[in-house]
């Protein structure tokens, strides 16, 4: 259904760190890169989520928004959170199984250095 997603952030230099960080833990990689945004996916070219520099004028959505992002494990989910706090996110969501979702749900919670609301997840089986 989704083409690409972006954000809005206030710091290029700052957000394409924390990016850098938390989606080479789930296997996205940098595709495309200029003065005013960064593309991340799987492919050249082929971005999947962006971020673009808006300064003081970008905004985080507020409560009921939030990207998720597939994990290919749960190792994979562990790692974006500790990528994520250790680049300047906010843990909003220890890694766990998340049984109201359903038993395979496993899944974390951060906010981005803009306060985005962003998860990591894999809801399968093993």
């Amino acid at each position: 259904m989704l083409h690409h997603l972006s954000f809005g952030v206030t710091d290029l230099a700052r957000s394409s760190r924390f990016y850098d960080a938390v989606l080479s833990a789930l296997g996205y990689v940098q595709v495309w890169a200029d003065d005013t945004a960064v593309g991340y996916g799987l492919c050249d070219r082929e971005d999947l989520f962006a971020i673009k520099r808006r300064g003081a004028g970008a905004r985080a959505p507020g409560e009921g928004f939030h990207l998720a992002f597939s994990a290919p494990s749960r190792d994979a989910v562990d790692a974006f959170h500790r990528a994520a706090v250790l680049h300047g996110g906010t843990d909003n969501g220890q890694p766990g199984l998340r049984a109201d979702y359903g038993p395979h749900y496993y899944a974390a919670f951060v906010l981005d250095p803009d306060g985005y609301r962003i998860e990591a997840v894999i809801n399968r089986c093993a």
